[in-house]
């Protein structure tokens, strides 16, 4: 018999289909925030009025907003924002954007628990990996300021507690974990997500699409893991075509939203995720590649490079997908292509000369060890990224 143990977030409640700014004040009144402080991505803020919004449906619990985060979340960035929610004596900090945006929110709670103010002050709080391959988790203490994120990308990052952050210096993308950095609550609102760009709804779909394949795929998975899963490519399936179809759709968006939210159920739970997402994260802080766009990429050649080795777990990433009896490469393949994403490492702009680099960084990625068929040496990636070149 089979055993294994499932890890819960700290994630307390999920508002589905309501207007972000009637949820975020419920929330704020519940938790008694009287200093609000939102987090936003800048073409929300600057482009449409749904951040005024917001700030206006709080009164007077709100304090500040601040954009300016930049892709894959610099530190000098997340330090900026930091100095900001700590100018504003916030005592709830709320995210409104991106899976950047989503990752920086996190990582400022627990900058003010250790009032950092600095960029030498992240590098005791972030996860590492050593030599051997062991991952490295600090103890520290946990933030004391709760996060509310109201996600307008499909990436799922906003029900994890793991957050990343890029450190400019060495390009490379860092984790810092703890469970009090998973959000007090989260808002799925799809109307917000209308002015999200349609490459980056769709690419941060096949996001959360990578989170259920990998966890399908995953000899470390578990049946619980596997049904969510499942639900979560099907509703992705289902709903990122539709959007696609007619953006307008908010039935649609909201399946999909709650498909990337099904889809990160394992990923909390404690099932590892594979070399799609460890590649994924290298190729976004060293080469500059959204991550939605290295799922896109990645996923497909990585469950073809595993599937020379062993197939026993990647038939139920085809029959989700609607596609029984098709390789799941190829069932995955087929369906990235039909949705307008790019397949190709050249495609996102990715440099051969740029393969060495992206090699070493997977093997120091927290997920740089667990894929299915086992990533032992750097050669072992550059058969991957060459085969997506």
């Amino acid at each position: 018999m089979s055993s294994s143990v499932m890890h819960w977030g700290a994630v307390e409640r999920v508002h589905m289909g309501v207007p972000a700014g009637k949820a975020l004040l419920a929330e704020a009144e519940r938790l008694g925030a009287k200093r609000v402080f939102l987090l936003a991505g800048g073409h929300l803020r600057h482009e449409t009025d749904e951040i005024t919004k917001i700030e206006t449906a709080l009164g007077d619990r709100f304090a500040a907003t601040w954009s300016g985060i930049a892709a894959h979340s610099p530190r000098k960035d997340v330090l900026a924002a930091c100095a900001a929610a700590r100018e504003a004596e916030a005592d709830l900090i709320v995210t409104v954007g991106g899976g950047s945006v989503t990752d920086a929110g996190k990582v400022i709670a627990l900058l003010l628990r250790h009032n950092v103010t600095d960029l030498a002050g992240f590098e005791p709080l972030r996860t590492y990996v050593t030599e051997a391959g062991r991952t490295v988790q600090p103890v520290f203490a946990p933030p004391d300021i709760r996060v509310i994120c109201i996600p307008t990308t499909l990436s799922g990052g906003e029900f994890n507690a793991l957050s990343g952050v890029t450190d400019e210096a060495t390009l490379q993308k860092q984790g810092y974990q703890h469970r009090l950095m998973a959000p007090v609550a989260v808002i799925l609102d799809p109307a917000l997500t209308v002015h999200t760009p349609e490459w980056l709804w769709l690419s941060t779909g096949v996001r959360s699409v990578d989170h259920a394949v990998e966890t399908l795929a995953s000899k470390r998975s578990n049946p619980f893991c596997d049904g969510v899963a499942a639900s979560a490519l099907r509703l992705l399936a289902e709903g990122l075509p539709k959007s696609k179809a007619d953006p307008a759709d908010l039935e649609g968006r909201l399946k999909c939203q709650i498909g990337a939210w099904q889809s990160m159920i394992a990923v909390v739970g404690g099932v590892p995720m594979g070399a799609s997402h460890a590649i994924g994260h290298v190729l976004g802080g060293a080469c500059d590649v959204p991550h939605g766009y290295t799922s896109c990429v990645m996923s497909p050649y990585v469950l073809a490079w595993n599937a020379e080795i062993d197939t026993s777990r990647q038939g139920a990433i085809s029959e989700a997908l609607g596609r029984p009896g098709v390789p799941a490469a190829e069932a995955l393949d087929t369906f990235i292509r039909g949705l307008g994403m790019p397949r190709r490492l050249r495609d996102v702009g990715v440099r051969e000369e740029q393969f060495d680099l992206v090699a070493r960084l997977t093997l120091e990625d927290v997920w740089g060890r667990t894929n299915p068929r086992p990533i032992a040496t750097a050669d072992d990636v550059l058969a991957i990224l060459r085969r997506a070149f």
